[in-house]
């Protein structure tokens, strides 16, 4: 049996030890018991609190109500303190949970629900009023109501749900025959005993919705074997890098997101590390703020939120001398946005690479031995292979969609029939990549993203690279727009610190370092660009915002 045969082998054996997510923190973070889990807006919750709470709601999930194990739970929050209680409570009950977005329309919302078949939710007293729509047209039998300070002690508590509710006035009334107060589900959990639930590693652990790889949103059943199998994978490629028990975290990505869910939420308390909860990262002031607060060691984001941040003055006055460790994920990150982060914080950005279907880790750069420009190699026991359209597997320096295939794949998305992944396990990315002599995996764009002029593949991402570094540009996006002549045409949005910065000399600086056929033929600068609530810029957006325009325009022709 050859290392990589040992290897996997060892990972078997420890899924099969840990069972379920749910055990693997349990486990590790009984190490941890008195040192603090998570903090947020000026309170926090030790290891030993947070296991405490979780029991308590599970006793309640199991005894209180008629949910059953197999049984969807929506979480739809912020990142407030509740949110690790009931990731750890629902799995002990044996629920399957659904991450879904807070900011998410009724209509999104129901299509949600009733695609994932949720019984409960777990929802913001904010947003609850919502529901008043959703809950009719769903199968939902639960919905527990927190408020911000739900865990915060008591003086604390009061006054931020007080001032929520009536001097901030965020707080709209609700009517909901189902709804429960979640302090009252944690009262009554105290006087109910939690039952053992008998559960597997290829039992589902998560419902994670994402357009992925097939354009449309679809929800990858993650198993607790997927959680498992990268959680280990990750650890083996970071654990000569941690100190257990003495790392702080920022998480300012929304645990809602599965980049943020695995590594805030499940990897880093096993090294007891405390993560400090952002509800509202794009609060830049108050943000920066509470991040003078930490000697953090550790921060997790995306290239917009390094933009947003490195233009603060007061960030940049920060002591960040503890920092050791920056990840990047969850879309490409520029070369203007990685130096400048680096000269301001003296800490290089760790790329990495994954998708929802993987749970969703991929490759990452080792923080003691990374490439720039790539997003460092395949964690341990995973496979990426690329291919070209016709099936071939390419070689070093050559381009094609990555496949990939490992423990942390999932089996198959939710309510489909779809042969994703392939018979073989590989699953087919849409995104394309290559890799390096030495092994390094680059992803040059998303599949569906490319634009074809005349013929001629077009990376948005290579342009959107080098236009940041622009001096007066602050963010940008590319995207082809329909065009009979050349089958499409560039067009460029771009935000800039000068306003004098003109179309003429925006392309001047593009022809002096582009062919001539990559030049952007149409430019407009915007004050801001559409974003993703974790911060991606949605080029998806404004190319539906373009092609409008112009269906309006030809009929008034």
């Amino acid at each position: 049996m050859d290392k990589t045969e040992q290897g996997l082998s060892r990972l078997q054996q420890s899924i099969d030890h840990y069972q379920t997510a749910d055990r693997f923190w349990a486990e590790h973070c009984g190490d941890y018991a008195f040192k603090t889990a998570c903090t947020n807006m000026g309170s926090s919750l030790t290891y030993a609190e947070l296991d405490t709470h979780a029991q308590h709601l599970a006793a309640y999930l199991q005894n209180c109500t008629q949910l059953e194990p197999g049984d969807r739970i929506a979480i739809q929050l912020p990142n407030v303190l509740q949110y690790p209680v009931i990731v750890q409570a629902a799995w002990r009950a044996g629920l399957v949970i659904v991450n879904t977005n807070p900011l998410y329309t009724a209509t999104e919302t129901i299509h949600q629900y009733n695609d994932a078949g949720v019984k409960a939710v777990v929802i913001l007293a904010n947003n609850a009023k919502m529901l008043e729509e959703v809950v009719p047209s769903t199968d939902v039998k639960l919905v527990l109501v927190t408020q911000l300070a739900d865990l915060h002690p008591l003086p604390r508590r009061l006054f931020i749900n007080l001032a929520a509710k009536f001097i901030r006035k965020i707080v709209p009334r609700y009517k909901l025959k189902c709804a429960v107060n979640l302090r009252d589900a944690f009262i009554q959990g105290e006087d109910s005993s939690l039952k053992k639930v008998e559960l597997g590693p290829d039992s589902p652990a998560l419902i994670q919705y994402s357009v992925g790889t097939t354009g449309v949103p679809k929800g990858a059943l993650i198993t607790h074997r997927n959680l498992l199998g990268n959680l280990l994978q990750i650890r083996e490629r970071f654990n000569d890098f941690f100190v257990p028990g003495e790392e702080i975290a920022i998480a300012p990505l929304p645990l809602y997101h599965i980049y943020s869910f695995t590594f805030n939420c499940l990897f880093l308390p096993a090294y007891g590390a405390h993560i400090v909860l952002i509800t509202n990262p794009r609060d830049t002031s108050g943000f920066v703020n509470e991040l003078g607060r930490w000697p953090f060691s550790i921060f997790s984001g995306l290239n917009t939120l390094f933009v947003s941040l490195c233009q603060n003055s007061n960030f940049r006055q920060l002591d960040l001398t503890e920092l050791k460790l920056t990840l990047s994920g969850g879309m490409a990150l520029t070369q203007s946005v990685s130096e400048e982060w680096q000269r301001i914080t003296g800490c290089s950005i760790i790329q990495g690479y994954g998708l929802t279907e993987a749970s969703p880790v991929v490759a990452v750069d080792n923080p003691d031995s990374f490439c720039s420009g790539t997003v460092g190699k395949p964690l341990p026991y995973t496979e990426v292979r690329i291919v070209d359209e016709l099936g071939n597997e390419m070689g070093p320096g050559e381009s094609g969609e990555v496949y990939v295939r490992g423990p942390q794949v999932m089996p198959r998305y939710w309510n489909s029939d779809d042969q994703v992944p392939d018979k073989e396990g590989w699953l087919a990315t849409g995104d394309i990549g290559s890799f390096t002599e030495n092994g390094f995996l680059k992803i040059i764009e998303r599949k569906k993203d490319i634009i074809k002029i005349s013929g001629f593949p077009v990376y948005p991402n290579e342009i959107e690279n080098m236009i940041s570094n622009h001096p007066d540009i602050i963010e940008c996006a590319v995207v082809g727009l329909p065009d009979e002549t050349c089958g499409q045409v560039i067009k460029l949005f771009a935000v800039s610190s000068n306003h004098r910065l003109s179309v003429k000399q925006l392309r001047d600086y593009c022809r002096e370092r582009l062919t001539s056929y990559k030049v952007p033929k149409l430019v407009e600068f915007r004050s801001h660009l559409p974003k993703s609530n974790v911060g991606k810029v949605l080029r998806r957006t404004l190319l539906e915002e373009e092609v409008t325009r112009m269906q309006k325009l030809r009929k008034h022709i």
